[in-house]
């Protein structure tokens, strides 16, 4: 491929002003802080505020501005640099994260506390209805205050938050922020702006986006309809009572994209509209207050061919409504929730495909509690433990109408212990049961976006995960660590198993790839999850003129089941590292990954190569007087390096985008 003039002159920039950035800045650090002091960060999607290590599970949280670096169309690239997290990668608007191996059903995506409502649970080329650009942060969730979102939460919660129902009071009548970029290896150009204000006790919010990317390039060429043009947006208010520890509030918000699937020549056009609501009622003497959310979205997408006629429509209604009730401190018992959740999903598909998922529902309540203990100053104990009931409904391939209830219960208990001021120990064991999901049951045919005909199984059992998780964190001086081993075995274990045959749309299937379709069936067996993960800092520089600092990060998954075969779609191990200055005026950094190859692969699966990944950015804010315009260029992939995702149901025909230069505004009133 004939790279353009213009790429080459903006990779050639970034690269010189970052080597200007830290060695001309680093100049001015030199003073270095033995003890520099780092601000915490909230986690919000626990019951009770905490910050990063306060957990036994190790919690992640990306905030805006790493938000606004990664660039892209979904939370997945987002959180590519966090320990642990990989991406499904199908499509650049369909790409779900993936913690420690386990995607879709497995890890709980929240917006906000509440439930998306979309259908990328149904198929790897169904999008997720976040945009990034309307995200203030994003947290990764495990251990025990997981148990308050379900049992899909066995391999973590991923909460976007976006502070469309406004939660607090804003301390300025009114604030704004405009963000504007363009990336060079797929000509995009990308918006967004965001409001808040008060006026009196009434706080409100209002978001946009929009964002038109073509198709990216790679170091083989143009990925043929990998486009996404998508825009949304949202309004919202909260009413705070007496003090302000009380408030109503709601929000109304819009989704719509269309984004190409590259291994094919549709595209998916996707809306959503989703009504929110956030509301706390502050209490008195032994309870402290009752938090209440609630989401109604109502959902669609339709497969359409390059001359806009529709394949198929898929359609999802669903409700979730979310109560708890917070307790003050009483004793060794520090703090105290006891939740209820009520989930409600009406499925269905009409066109081409429709026969691949015949209409279904599922509805579940659950009840939840989840206490802290400190029987000692050096100990934190958390534990939770969960149950409900879902019921579900749908018709299989057997096209007998079949109903299905699930009772699981679920329980998890951390301990955190403060080994000296430098070191903590954590200490994680859960058993959570997993009720089947929608395809799982009733997958009955063809579906054209991952080329795969699937067979589900409505005898499947539930499935369970007994999990044990140790980490460790060290904070001594400029030095900071932390990390985690993990091993989860599962008993039932529900997977896509390929047959190594191929299928025509009506079902008529052969041994080789004659036909276009891959056979599936959804099958049960034990399997075993394990792995590691870690990152640390060590700070080379930290004085009035900024603060250098080194990282290094690392993860490993092997997943196997109990037949002997290798866990289909599994990340392979990565590790690398980086340098990042950052100051009151210019922030500069690089980060370089090796991803290796992944030859752990499933049954009828193939081989992936490994690959580097070099990233870079230099920010800068100029105007003293004005510190919230903030100029920037991101570079990513800069040694354009052919990548494919392991995890992809579609990498033999993918390649991921080539070198990247975006350039980035960022505007905000201060």
């Amino acid at each position: 491929m004939v790279k353009s003039s213009a790429s080459v002159a903006a990779v050639i920039a970034t690269c010189g002003l970052l080597t200007w950035s830290v060695s001309a800045l680093a100049a001015d650090a030199t003073a270095t802080t033995a003890n520099s002091s780092i601000e915490e960060i909230v986690i919000t999607a626990t019951p009770f505020r905490h910050t990063l290590d306060e957990t036994p599970s190790i919690p992640a949280k990306v905030d805006v501005e790493q938000i606004r670096a990664a660039g892209g169309a979904s939370i997945a690239g987002a959180l590519k640099d966090v320990p642990g997290i990989a991406a499904s990668g199908f499509a650049e608007g369909a790409s779900r994260p993936i913690i420690r191996g386990m995607d879709a059903n497995r890890v709980r995506l929240l917006e906000d506390g509440t439930s998306i409502s979309d259908v990328s649970d149904i198929g790897p080329d169904h999008g997720t209805p976040i945009d990034p650009m309307s995200a203030q942060s994003i947290e990764v969730v495990r251990g025990a205050a997981a148990l308050r979102y379900g049992s899909q939460a066995i391999g973590g919660v991923i909460n976007t938050l976006n502070d469309r129902v406004p939660m607090s009071l804003p301390a300025q009548p009114w604030r704004a922020e405009v963000n504007g970029s363009y990336g060079t290896v797929n000509h995009a150009g990308e918006g967004a702006a965001m409001v808040d204000g008060r006026a009196g006790n009434l706080a409100l919010h209002a978001d946009g986006f929009d964002r038109h990317t073509g198709d990216y390039d790679t170091p083989l060429g143009t990925q043929v309809n990998s486009f996404v043009h998508g825009w949304g947006g949202s309004v919202g208010g909260s009413y705070f009572l007496g003090n302000g520890d009380s408030h109503l509030g709601a929000a109304v918000t819009h989704y719509d994209t269309q984004y190409g699937i590259p291994s094919d020549t549709t595209y998916i056009d996707m809306q959503q509209t989703k009504f929110l609501t956030r509301d706390v009622f502050k209490l008195d003497g032994t309870l402290d207050s009752l938090n209440i959310d609630g989401s109604y979205a109502d959902y669609q997408h339709q497969e359409r061919n390059p001359d806009g006629s529709v394949n198929t429509t898929f359609k999802n209604r669903e409700s979730d409504v979310h109560g708890e009730l917070l307790f003050n401190p009483h004793g060794w018992l520090s703090n105290l929730a006891l939740g209820a959740e009520y989930q409600h999903r009406d499925f269905s598909a009409i066109g081409a495909d429709s026969s691949y998922l015949s209409p279904a529902t599922s509805g579940s309540i659950a009840a939840y509690v989840f206490a802290e203990i400190t029987p000692a100053p050096q100990l934190h104990i958390e534990a939770s433990g969960r149950v409900e009931n879902q019921h579900i409904t749908g018709t299989p391939a057997s096209d007998l109408y079949t109903s299905n209830s699930y009772t699981p219960v679920s329980g998890a208990i951390g301990m955190l212990y403060t080994a000296s001021p430098s070191v903590k120990l954590g200490l994680t064991a859960a058993s959570t049961g997993r009720v089947p999901a929608l395809t799982e049951l009733f997958a009955r045919g063809g579906h054209d976006g991952p080329q795969t005909f699937e067979t589900g199984d409505p005898n499947l059992k539930m499935e369970r995960a007994n999990s044990l998780e140790a980490s460790l964190r060290v904070k001594q001086g400029p030095f900071h660590l932390e990390g985690s081993l993990y091993s989860t075995w599962f008993n039932n274990y529900i997977y896509g198993d390929l047959t190594g045959r191929t299928c025509d749309d009506d079902g008529n299937c052969v041994v080789g790839d004659a036909n276009e379709l891959r056979e599936v069936f959804y099958r049960q067996q034990g399997a075993h999850f394990r792995g590691a993960e870690a990152q640390a800092s060590f700070d080379l520089a930290n004085g009035p003129g900024g603060a250098l600092s080194l990282n290094v990060l690392g993860d490993y998954t092997r997943a196997t089941l109990d037949d002997g075969n290798n866990v289909p779609r599994i990340p392979p191990y990565r590790f690398g590292g980086g340098l990042d200055w950052k100051s009151s005026r210019a922030d500069a950094g690089f980060t370089l990954i090796h991803y290796a190859s992944q030859n752990d692969f499933g049954v009828f699966d193939t081989a992936t190569a490994g690959y580097n990944d070099l990233s870079a950015h230099v920010s800068w804010r100029p105007f003293t007087a004005h510190p919230g315009i903030e100029f920037s260029i991101v570079g990513q992939n800069l040694t354009d390096d052919t990548q494919r995702y392991a995890t992809a149901f579609n990498k033999d025909l993918v390649v991921m985008p080539g070198r990247s230069v975006r350039f980035v505004v960022h505007a905000a009133s201060l």
